[in-house]
């Protein structure tokens, strides 16, 4: 059984639960889509099968456990695995060959800006489905705060695509944002900030950063 609070370095098998029901449970992947494509990647170590690996920081233990219900939802009948990292952040894995074809991206193919990924057509065509992918993202790779005592929801990405995608998504919903582009040292980075109808918004897609 998983616990909220795994000592440092200690490798936990989370066994797995009910049967595989991925067709009905369409939601529940656009989730974890948009947790992977915020803070998870793929990698075949062993050369057999393929290892997706979400990071999580541990100051989000609630979060944690979300991330491993929903894996234990799209692969029920494979182990996940949480290793617990000196960043105070830990690392949940979950092996399947049908990672690559579920998230859409390959995992001997560099990392994800590399591979400019996107978001599913059937995510981006469906309000419900966006709304699932949208709080994936945004757990994972966004943040909420509070500027002057105003609530503020930001995304931030290197992905151009991702950063119109994201866009897209939210105004489909009826919410505006706004896209800020910042230029590094090693790749632009795009920031989307939405600022107005926040807490509806958070309501909306049910977002908790915990």
């Amino acid at each position: 059984m998983t616990q909220n609070h795994v000592p440092s370095g200690l490798w936990v098998q989370v066994p797995p639960s009910a049967p595989n029901m991925l067709q009905t449970r369409r939601g529940k992947l656009a989730y974890l889509i948009g947790l992977a494509i915020g803070d998870g990647n793929l990698s075949n170590p062993n050369g057999r099968a393929v290892r997706l690996r979400i990071t999580c920081d541990n100051k989000y233990p609630k979060l944690r456990q979300r991330i491993i219900e929903v894996i234990r939802e799209i692969m029920s009948k494979n182990k996940i695995s949480i290793v617990t990292r000196k960043q105070n952040c830990c690392d949940i894995s979950c092996y399947s060959n049908q990672w690559e074809k579920l998230l859409g991206w390959k995992a001997n193919n560099g990392p994800k800006h590399k591979q400019n990924i996107k978001i599913p057509k059937w995510i981006l065509n469906n309000k419900k489905f966006s709304i699932e992918c949208l709080r994936g993202l945004i757990e994972t790779d966004g943040s909420i705060y509070s500027d002057r005592g105003y609530i503020m929801v930001n995304f931030v990405t290197i992905i151009p695509k991702l950063a119109d995608e994201v866009l897209k998504m939210i105004a489909r919903l009826n919410f505006k944002a706004n896209l800020y582009k910042i230029k590094t040292k090693n790749a632009d980075k795009y920031t989307i900030r939405i600022t107005k109808q926040t807490k509806k918004f958070i309501k909306k897609i049910s977002l908790k950063k915990e």
